[in-house]
């Protein structure tokens, strides 16, 4: 005789089925809306919104605005902003202007337009590779990935290395921002185009005499690659002004403290000290990492130190610095970087003095 099972009170105890879902996943698709909203909004909410934080700057700006104007009413907070502020106002229209021609020079000039103009042996193609530093615009943070095009295009990696050591150094951007840096002194764009040019070209030969393929990295494609022209400029803008504009106000800011809170005695010990005073200066400036256009303002207000030291400081920056030895990482490899930095950096400094002493 068949019996029958009774139904349980209110379903409480019902197993459930395959077409039933999982009780959990309901409530919680309830609650954020499924995978397709949820998820996103709540990983959009937890990242930090700039307008937000602007807005938090100026509130704890105005909670504290007393002891914020007492501290800088001190006479070395005021000179502290002086020299900060003059040195970004001089600085930052050479600046713009650089990245702006620097982008339009990678987005749309093709790498195959050096590979044609350079000659075919790589004796010659370094000298010329370096004097097409003079007419073609571009700071440090665009002559890595130039040089990293040319080299995939087939050009002679000495005569890419010249041009990423010269482009930098010596354009009419970075000779232009030298000469208002320095109106007294107008022997130093001289000085600098000068130690620049020879610099990079004796690095493009020492690489052909003595580097190895398997110490430079093939570099990879382009991040812009792909993308329309347009995309790729305004992308390689936004990129080129964080990171130059970030490196300018560091710059700024150290050159303020150097003037206005490092003791006087202490500056003028080392700048007394003929060779001690280019090596701290070149120190300063693989340190600071300034961006080429804007570096002639920094130096320009280091007058504590001589003109030679200071030639060192605008010959070494644009070819070491910390930034530079990163990226330079990034497109060739480790193993070029902790060969070719240093090697450059020896030789710059070297080339310097002994250009400063010939010139200056």
């Amino acid at each position: 005789m068949a019996t029958t099972e009774p139904a349980p009170r209110g379903g409480a105890h019902r197993d459930p089925g395959p077409g039933d879902g999982d009780p959990e996943e309901g409530r919680d698709d309830s609650r954020g809306g499924g995978d397709g909203g949820g998820g996103g909004t709540a990983e959009e909410s937890r990242q930090l919104d700039p307008a937000l934080l602007l807005v938090l700057f100026l509130l704890t700006a105005v909670m504290f605005q007393d002891p914020v104007r007492r501290a800088l009413g001190a006479p070395v907070m005021q000179s502290w902003t002086t020299v900060f502020v003059a040195v970004m106002i001089q600085a930052l229209p050479f600046l713009v202007l650089g990245v702006l021609l620097s982008a339009a020079i990678a987005v749309f000039v093709p790498p195959s337009f050096f590979a044609r103009a350079l000659p075919g042996r790589p004796s010659l193609a370094v000298p010329v590779a370096g004097a097409a530093g003079a007419v073609l615009p571009g700071c440090e943070c665009a002559s890595v990935p130039v040089a990293g095009a040319l080299v995939r295009r087939g050009v002679a990696p000495a005569a890419a290395l010249a041009f990423l050591l010269s482009a930098p150094a010596i354009n009419p951007i970075v000779l232009t921002a030298t000469a208002v840096a320095f109106p007294n002194d107008p022997v130093m764009v001289l000085a600098r185009f000068t130690a620049s040019l020879l610099v990079a070209c004796l690095m493009g030969w020492l690489w052909q005499r003595h580097g190895r393929a398997d110490w430079l990295r093939p570099p990879s494609r382009s991040s812009y690659e792909g993308r329309s022209r347009g995309a790729a400029f305004w992308g390689s803008v936004r990129h080129d002004v964080m990171h130059a504009g970030g490196f300018l106000v560091v710059g700024a800011m150290a050159a303020a403290t150097l003037k206005a809170a490092v003791p006087a005695s202490w500056l003028q010990r080392a700048a007394d000290h003929p060779v001690l005073s280019v090596l701290v200066l070149a120190a300063l400036a693989v340190l600071l990492s300034i961006c080429s256009e804007a570096d002639a303002f920094v130096a320009a207000s280091l007058t504590q130190f001589s003109l030679t030291a200071r030639l060192a400081f605008l010959v070494v920056g644009p070819m070491v610095d910390l930034k530079l030895f990163a990226m330079q990482v990034g497109t060739f490899g480790r193993g070029f970087a902790l060969r070719f930095a240093p090697a450059t950096l020896v030789l710059a400094v070297a080339v310097s003095a002994l250009t400063g002493a010939v010139l200056l």
